[in-house]
């Protein structure tokens, strides 16, 4: 069944439903009168012990969907030691600790244990809750197969499995643990199955692991939420944060995530935002477990304005009042950005979403339209083709024909609180353009290697005394019928003799042969070699 064909239906209630008053005041109590579409076909479903598969965007309303009736079959029943009776696995460890925050509100009428099991917490006090049993355990799936692996929990007495963000799954490369976790588990059991897209991987993971599933869709895949109002800002990648300042200057923003595509990047704008005197926070992968925790609850409080993060913050966090995302860069996967912006313009309330976009981003751009079947109104308050509405005065026109790597340099050196690292040869370029220039006319000059220019940066041994090499007395004859040349390496030539800078190569002592006069002279070869030995003698 769809949406389509519930929509001409009343709305229905909670109490329609088929819950027990026990559920029914706990949701009375967290002020819920009346169901979500997904909610209000799943529950009665997933009461009857049928498999489900729930296609829906992201801020419907699916953690209810599943947790209300699974809190209603385990009110029938007692926990065993290292046996939990259900388990849902979410993909990250703010959708895990976020579904047991909703079981606390819901089953705070029932005596029911649970267990959170997550990375960044210590392995013996998830043990410990383990030993006691519990009733629901909640599981990102590595770190539920390392406790298996340990022998801390079994999984044969599991009777409801559900697996939400499957397609975060899929993303994230979670698909063979998932894969694994639910051959664990008896065949005969009720499965839970929620995805916002059906890419063919995860269709064929349904096919495999569901038994004559309903199939719940309450809204076309990967399509938008209509209480959002979509903006395309087109810039230039230098100027992207003077227009993101711009944007949260202007705009009533009452609060704001600001999405980027790496965890690196989350921390240089997040650094950038404070020392432009905005109330922010970052969130992404790389954080333990508590700094995610603190940060999260400083946003839901409005103690944090705005929330840097990562895709980790994408997927199914419930914050209701979120006024603004803006995506800073495009994601590089379409069905991100639906999620993205998912995270405002929940449960019926107005929302604005800002993309940030690049010449570059062409491609993932027409991705992103292809998906959501829309074209994204472009906006030119903040900027217009790849030039910003407010220039910039730090960036110079020749900007946008610099290389990649270039303008990679000049943003981390405009927020790093330290001097950037400096390779040697470019150090010495900055520091010293005419002696780098001198070098170069003395390269062309030798036509030396390059080999010989890396000897430069590093320190030379001492010089070993030389040698002369005696030539044959046939040599000799061709040699005097041909103009005589210096040697590079000789007192002659007019380019300086290469070693260290400021010391002389020989340390001090010029061997007799470099200061011996060069005279032109017929071949004497009976007289040559007496004197070539002399000479070499001389030199040792």
């Amino acid at each position: 069944m769809t949406a389509d064909e519930t929509g001409s239906e009343p709305k229905k209630t909670f109490d329609e439903l088929g819950l027990g008053p026990k559920v029914l005041d706990a949701i009375n109590q967290a002020g819920y009168t009346e169901p979500t579409p997904i909610q209000a076909q799943a529950i009665p479903e997933a009461l009857n012990g049928r498999d489900i598969l729930g296609i829906a965007q992201t801020g419907t309303g699916k953690t209810a969907s599943f947790t209300l009736p699974m809190i209603e079959k385990l009110g029938r029943g007692r926990a065993r030691a290292r046996m939990p009776r259900s388990l849902i696995v979410e993909p990250t460890r703010e959708l895990a600790a976020q579904v047991s925050e909703n079981f606390e509100i819901y089953g705070k009428n029932h005596k029911l244990t649970m267990a959170l099991l997550i990375g960044g917490v210590s392995f013996g006090d998830q043990e410990k809750k383990l030993d006691r049993g519990v009733d629901v355990l909640i599981a990102t799936p590595g770190r539920l197969l390392d406790h298996f692996e340990r022998g801390k929990v079994l999984l044969t007495g599991v009777q409801t499995l559900v697996i939400d963000e499957a397609d975060r799954m899929l993303d994230m490369g979670f698909i063979p643990d998932i894969e694994r976790i639910c051959k664990l588990i008896p065949g005969k059991r009720q499965t839970l199955f929620f995805s916002a897209t059906m890419p063919p991987e995860i269709t064929r993971l349904t096919k495999t692991f569901l038994k004559d599933p309903v199939r719940i869709e309450v809204a076309k895949a990967s399509s938008t939420a209509s209480t959002v109002t979509q903006k395309l800002i087109p810039t230039h990648r230098l100027d992207k944060r003077d227009v993101l300042r711009d944007i949260l200057k202007t705009e009533d923003v009452k609060n704001a995530i600001v999405f980027c595509n790496r965890k690196r990047d989350v921390g240089v704008l997040h650094r950038s935002l404070v020392k432009h005197g905005f109330s922010a926070g970052c969130l992404h992968g790389d954080l333990d477990q508590s700094t995610r925790t603190r940060t999260l609850a400083g946003f839901k409080k409005n103690e944090i304005q705005i929330l840097v993060a990562s895709d980790v913050a994408a997927r199914g966090l419930d914050i209701p009042a979120v006024s603004h995302v803006i995506n800073f860069d495009v994601p590089s996967h379409a069905e991100d950005y639906v999620h993205r912006i998912g995270r405002t313009g929940r449960a019926g309330r107005e929302g604005a979403a800002f993309m940030l976009s690049t010449k570059e981003d062409g491609k993932y751009l027409a991705a992103i339209e292809k998906l959501i079947g829309k074209p994204i109104d472009a906006d030119s308050a903040y900027g217009k083709d790849g030039k910003p509405a407010k220039p910039a005065a730090k960036t110079p026109k020749a900007d946008t024909e610099a290389p990649k790597a270039e303008a990679d340099a000049a943003e981390a050196k405009e927020e790093s609180p330290k001097k950037p690292r400096s390779r040697g040869r470019r150090k010495k370029t900055e520091e010293a353009p005419e002696a780098v220039a001198e070098n170069a006319v003395e390269t062309v000059e030798a036509n030396t290697s390059t080999a010989d220019d890396t000897k430069e940066e590093a320190p030379k041994p001492k010089p070993k005394p030389k040698r002369t090499r005696r030539k044959p007395a046939a040599k000799k004859a061709k040699a005097a019928a041909e103009p005589v040349q210096a040697d590079e390496g000789s007192e002659s030539d007019a380019k300086p003799m290469r070693g260290k800078k400021g010391q002389d190569p020989f340390g001090g002592h010029m061997p007799a042969f470099i200061a011996r006069p060069i005279v032109r002279r017929a071949p004497e070869p009976e007289d040559d070699e007496p004197e070539l030995e002399e000479a070499e003698t001389e030199d040792a």
